[in-house]
């Protein structure tokens, strides 16, 4: 399905350490968390920007691929 923008673009998550924390947020007045998952190590997600989803946060260690760039998201130490 496309986004509001047209596009249908992905986005991968791979968890380099366990509890990888992957957070939806809501689009619209009120932004609110709407969907939580927990990655381990090794494991992959693939998420996509909708209706309502307008940002994505990920805590932990990985590794985020996009169509514009690779990148990695550290942990607190």
């Amino acid at each position: 399905m496309p986004t509001p923008n047209g596009t249908n673009d992905f986005i991968v998550i791979k968890a380099v350490d366990d509890g990888v924390s992957v957070i939806g947020l809501t689009r619209g007045t009120d932004t609110r968390f709407h969907h939580t998952e927990k990655l381990d190590r090794g494991e992959v997600m693939i998420a996509q920007f909708t209706e309502h989803t307008s940002a994505i946060k990920i805590r932990g260690n990985a590794k985020i691929y996009t169509s514009i760039a690779e990148l990695n998201s550290e942990s607190k130490k």
